[in-house]
Formats: structure tokens, C-alpha cells, sequence
């Protein structure tokens, strides 16, 4: 609360955003402002997105409202372009070219608002050579060099499902560059175009691997590395009942707690030498295999030994910890992550469920006085 007795709704509460809907990077990174506060209108196209989940469970569009126009239609374009003279950012995924061709790109924005941030998510970027090529995640952060980092040595590449392109790569570094064009905006009355490509924040995040390679301290290969499942105190085991512990006591001291809790003290001086890992992962796994993985967590509650019981994604919300901090929510009967980071002033909030489309309309219409938006609008 303020101190007036008004309720915040984040630190972004009064920021107006327009989604140009689309699918994956660009609707994840605008929940994300959304749940900080901003009043993100979604425009949604007659017959929803190529890969679009059902509207009434899709999260990634909570805390937003939803307006439907045809881009292709007469007078679609300069719709939007209403909305987009009345917004601080606006947010869209086409093909480079695309949002020109409908007659929204940046000059027809600019033209309207030139303290726009114009926020464009693509997986090639907006220049280069595979910039008009279709692609999804997988692609992405395979030239990147990043996939081929994770997984076992003899076996292909693992896939860490969409979370390392899209989300971290690829809507993170949207909204950190939006936010960052947004304060140069307030600052000079200058909007700008935030270019975020999948392939540039992919790679972004492996600035400290190639600083580590330079030094002569990783190795380019899969699981050979401290960090990569190569170190045997630095993984995963299964347990009795097939299940898996994550492990991960790099410093000394904790070093010490883990293998005494686990039961191989003897094996403790291998922690410094490569020579011996085989010998030690081999020790490791063997002991695991002796218990379930409730057990050893039970083993190892309430130490510094650095290990954590690996669980699925329905058992995790149940995870005390996660509980105690309200890591995830219910809302509407989904149980979804909430709002993060957190903030003491301006707190966040799962305010609303998935925006249907077009559900919002009239609302938007007034609040943003758009009056064309709505049917008899003129």
C-alpha cells in the first residue's frame, strides 16, 4: 500500500505496454512486465496464434487484457497504431520486415509516438544472414555453442526443453532491454528499436565459459568441465527408487559435509584429483543407489553438504521451502510460478488470469481512449 492507502501493483504500475501477440519469447517477456505492474494490452488476431494453447490456461498471458484487431484488414494497422501513440513499449515477433510490410514497424510508430520503445523478438536478430529463416529455440542455441555444452560426452546434446533460448535468451534480454530504452525514453523524450535476438542473449550467458576457455580452465567438450556433469561433486544420481539427487558441494568445507554424510569419508582427498574422479563418481552412485531419494533427503536436510532432492515439475510447489515463500500460486485452479523478482515497496501480484481474447475491449478502449477499438467507434 502507499502511503495514501492506494494499492501497488509493481514498480512498473502506470507503464503502458502493446503485445503484438504472438507465440513463446515475446507473450512470456510481456507477462513478465505485466506482473510488474504494467498495463500490457495483448492484440490478438482473428483465429489466435499457429501454436497457441487453449486462451483459458495459456499463463503467459495473466495480468494482461486482450483487444483483437486484423492487421490485414482496411483500417487494422492504424488501430493499432492508436494504441501504440498511447503506450511507453511496444512488443513484437515477426520476421524482420513483417511489422513494415503490416504498417506498424518503427517509423509508422515513431511517426505517432516518438518516445515509443519499439521491443522486436526474433531468434536470428534483425540482420545476418539467416535473419528471413525460420527457427525455433533448439536452432538457436545450437550455433551458439551453448547446446553443445550440456549433456554426456558419449550421447547427443540434451535439449533443456525451451527455457535456455526463449525465455533466458531470448524474453529476459527483451525486457531488460525495453526497461533500459524506457529510461532513456523518460530521460531525452527519444523512443528507439530494441533489436533482441535468441542467438545474441544465448550467447550472452556463456560470457563467463569463454572468459574460463581464454584462462585455460574449461575444456570445449561436453562433461569435462567443473560445471558440465564433468566434476563427480557437480551432478546428478538415481536413487533407489529411480529417482535423483542433485549434488553440488564445490567448496571444501562443504565437500567434506557431503561425503561424510554419505557415507565415504575415506574418499574425501579425490575432491583435487581429476585422476581419481572415475573412482570417486563410481562411489557416489553406488551409495546413492542404496536409498530413495526421500531418504537422502531426509540425510541431508538442514546441512551445508549442498544437495537437493531433483523433483518434477507437479511435485515442486509442495517443495516446503517453496511453500513457505509462495514460489508458486493457485490461481483460477492453475497453480502457476508467481510474480518474481520481489519487491518491498511495490509488490506484485498474479492480479488476473489468462486474458481471453478480446475480452477487454471496451475497457481498453475507455481507459486508453481509443475509441475506434470498439465496434461503433468512430
Amino acid at each position: 500500500m502507499t502511503a495514501a492507502g492506494t494499492r501497488v501493483h509493481g514498480p512498473l504500475a502506470g507503464v503502458r505496454v502493446v503485445e503484438l501477440a504472438g507465440i513463446g519469447p515475446g507473450p512470456f517477456a510481456a507477462m513478465l512486465l505485466a506482473d510488474l505492474g504494467a498495463d500490457v494490452v495483448r492484440v490478438d488476431r482473428p483465429g489466435g496464434p499457429g501454436l497457441g494453447v487453449d486462451p483459458a490456461h495459456d499463463v503467459t498471458n495473466r495480468n494482461k487484457r486482450s483487444v483483437i484487431i486484423d492487421l490485414k484488414a482496411e483500417d487494422g494497422a492504424s488501430r493499432v497504431l492508436d494504441l501504440a501513440e498511447r503506450a511507453d513499449i511496444l512488443i513484437e515477433g515477426y520476421r524482420p520486415g513483417v511489422a513494415e510490410r503490416l504498417g506498424v514497424g518503427p517509423e509508422d510508430c515513431h511517426g505517432r509516438n516518438p518516445a515509443l520503445v519499439y521491443g522486436r523478438m526474433t531468434g536470428w536478430g534483425q540482420e545476418g544472414p539467416l535473419a528471413q529463416r525460420a527457427g525455433h529455440d533448439v536452432a538457436y542455441i545450437a550455433i551458439t555453442g551453448t547446446l553443445g555444452m550440456i549433456g554426456e560426452p558419449d550421447r547427443p546434446p540434451a535439449v533443456p526443453a525451451n527455457l535456455l533460448g526463449d525465455y533466458a535468451g531470448g524474453s529476459l534480454y527483451l525486457v531488460v532491454g525495453v526497461l533500459a530504452a524506457l529510461h532513456h525514453a523518460r530521460a531525452t523524450g527519444a523512443g528507439q528499436v530494441v533489436d533482441a535476438a535468441i542467438v545474441d542473449g544465448t550467447a550472452h550467458l556463456s560470457t563467463m565459459i569463454h572468459g574460463m576457455i581464454a584462462a585455460g580452465g574449461w575444456q570445449d567438450r561436453r562433461a569435462a568441465n567443473l560445471l558440465d556433469g564433468g566434476c563427480p561433486y557437480y551432478g546428478t544420481y538415481e536413487t533407489a527408487d529411480g529417482r535423483y539427487m542433485a549434488v553440488g558441494p564445490l567448496e571444501q568445507r562443504f565437500y567434506d559435509e557431503f561425503v561424510g554424510l554419505l557415507g565415504i569419508p575415506g574418499l574425501a582427498p579425490a575432491h583435487k584429483d581429476p585422476a581419481r574422479w572415475a573412482e570417486l563418481r563410481a562411489a557416489v552412485a553406488d551409495r546413492f543407489r542404496t536409498r530413495t531419494r526421500d531418504e537422502w533427503s531426509a540425510v541431508f536436510e538442514g546441512t551445508d553438504a549442498c544437495v537437493a532432492p531433483v523433483l518434477s515439475l507437479n511435485e515442486a510447489p509442495a517443495h516446503p521451502h517453496l511453500a513457505a515463500r509462495g514460489t508458486f500460486v493457485d490461481h483460477g485452479g492453475i497453480t502457476q510460478p508467481a510474480p518474481a523478482p520481489r519487491f518491498s515497496a511495490t509488490p506484485t501480484a498474479v492480479r488476473g488470469g489468462p486474458a481471453l481474447p478480446g475480452a477487454d475491449t471496451e475497457d481498453v478502449a475507455r481507459d486508453w481512449d481509443v475509441p475506434r477499438l470498439t465496434k461503433d467507434g468512430g
